[in-house]
Parts: C-alpha cells; sequence; structure tokens
C-alpha cells in the first residue's frame, strides 16, 4: 500500500476531529455528513474499514514519518528498550 503524504494524512486527520467536535456540539445533517465523508477519507488513505482502525493505522503511519525524520528504525528503537 502507498502511504499518503504527511500533510495529507494530518490534514485529513484534522478535518475528522473537527467534523467530530461539530457533530458532538450541535449535531446537523450537515455535520452527520461532514463526519461520515471525513471518516470514509481516513479510511481510504490507510486500507481500513473502521474509523477505529483507520486512527489506529494513521497514528503508526505518522510514527513511521517521525522514526523516518530521526533515522530511528524498528530495530534500533528494539534494541534501545
Amino acid at each position: 500500500m502507498l502511504l499518503p503524504a504527511e500533510k495529507n494524512l494530518r490534514a485529513a486527520m484534522a478535518r475528522f476531529a473537527a467534523a467530530r467536535i461539530d457533530h458532538e456540539v450541535l449535531p446537523t445533517p450537515d455535520t452527520s455528513r461532514m463526519l461520515r465523508d471525513s471518516s470514509h477519507t481516513l479510511c481510504v488513505m490507510t486500507g481500513t474499514h473502521t474509523i477505529k482502525d483507520a486512527l489506529r493505522a494513521a497514528d503508526a503511519m505518522l510514527e513511521q514519518y517521525r522514526a523516518g525524520r530521526s533515522g530511528i528504525t524498528g530495530a534500533d528503537e528494539a534494541l534501545a528498550a
């Protein structure tokens, strides 16, 4: 699976968070649609089927980006533990 660009993944997560907050504060058909659309986008970007799995996968992807920037690999982290 191709990884989405970090900035696109972060933007999608921010849209989901904003939609979720808006919908919880004042649920309307528009906020429901935005929540559904942003959830679907995250699922597609992460190759998952549920928003719970999408958020978990997005967090893992962001961790990969962080590790890549710092030069840390999974093997390095295992040795450090």
